[in-house]
């Protein structure tokens, strides 16, 4: 392989969710599976390691530790050497310091975790080298609020962290409100970054290259642009996250939301719809405007697929995406033409349980 030149073959970390109806730690773990990108095919998914409700994962920066957190109550987050062979082994856990962990960030020295159930944020030391945990206990920030949805916002409801710049972004579902508190997790008083329309129910977010933020309303079904302002940020504009809608008027939900690499599009998956969303970013131009999304169409998943997560691989040819849809218990690859947006599946492979999160390996 010559000097810059990216593998076809890409392997994939999948955490899974228990089958409908069952408990936590009834199968459901981490699996392992290859996607040649080019051909677009997936090999045969092997299961990793069992661990329950593996809601979420992240791979630190060394590539030698896998962060996994159960989406359980209490919440854990727990650490699994990665093997030569591929393989995890567990070299230490400890608590999230809430409930429901959803979330987890991995940075060179710290993780940082957004429990859902009780809004708490958290954030523990790692080792720089191995990305081993580095604390038994985490530093846990909890916040308080609610927002006009009686159903999904009567607390606050972390549900993701993004670190940018110095700060530590919280999106809560709950509140309405991205939390800003300090990057490297010391104790500092939280303050509010951003304050989102009453209902909006922020969910993922990504950073423009100019400061601007593109925020997943997961309540309104709408990608929030959000200019810097003050110290924090404000709202510019929004646009709805997909044009498909769901059967029969049924709401739809964004979940994640990648920018690709040189920060030309957006994807989106939108529950409901069972779409992933691509958007065109226009940057801010010279004379002071704001950056604006221009959506250039969905790509149909499939009836029930419930698209929570997915990842872009990107090389010299286009990218890969590969969705988690958890409805349909699937993967499904799609490629991607980035001067385009268009999307055309390649493959799709079943899973014994639902599929949550997708990291490359």
């Amino acid at each position: 392989m010559t000097s810059g030149t990216v593998p076809a073959q890409r392997a994939l970390w999948i955490g899974t969710y228990p089958a409908d109806g069952a408990a936590p730690g009834s199968g459901e773990g981490v699996w392992r599976v290859g996607l040649d990108t080019g051909s677009g095919r997936f090999g045969t998914p092997e299961l990793a390691v069992s661990t329950a409700s593996a809601s979420f994962l992240a791979l630190h920066p060394s590539g030698r530790t896998l962060y996994v957190v159960s989406e359980t109550a209490p919440g854990v987050v727990s650490a699994f050497t990665v093997d030569d062979d591929g393989g995890l082994t567990l070299s230490g856990s400890a608590p999230t310091g809430g409930a429901e962990a959803c979330h987890v960030l991995a940075t060179p020295d710290r993780v940082w975790i957004a429990n859902y159930g009780d809004g708490v944020a958290a954030c523990l030391p790692v080792d720089p080298a191995s990305g081993a945990l580095d604390a038994e206990q985490p530093a846990t920030f909890p916040h308080a609020g609610s927002g006009p949805d009686g159903d999904r916002q009567e607390g606050p409801h972390a549900h993701f962290v993004a670190v940018v710049g110095q700060d530590a972004l919280v999106a809560d579902l709950g509140t309405d409100q991205l939390r800003r508190y300090a990057a490297d997790g010391a104790a500092t008083e939280p303050s509010i970054a951003a304050a989102l329309p009453p209902g909006t129910g922020p969910r993922h977010l990504v950073a423009l290259p100019d400061g601007a933020l593109v925020v997943a309303g997961e309540l309104d079904a709408r990608l929030h642009v959000l200019r810097p302002a003050g110290g924090g940020w404000e709202q510019a504009t929004s646009v709805p996250a997909a044009d498909m809608t769901a059967p029969g008027g049924a709401p739809s939900f964004p979940s994640h939301i990648e920018l690709s690499a040189d920060a030309g599009l957006v994807t989106v998956g939108v529950r409901g719809a069972d779409v992933l969303a691509v958007h065109r970013v226009h940057p801010a131009g010279t004379d002071g405007g704001d950056p604006t999304l221009e959506h250039l169409g969905d790509v149909p998943l499939g009836e029930g697929a419930w698209p929570r997560h997915h990842a872009v691989l990107e090389d010299g040819a286009g990218a890969m995406v590969v969705v988690a849809d958890q409805g349909r218990r699937e993967l499904v690859a799609i490629r991607l033409d980035l001067s385009s947006g268009r999307g055309d599946i390649t493959d799709r492979v079943e899973l014994p349980t639902p599929p949550a999160c997708v990291v490359e390996a």
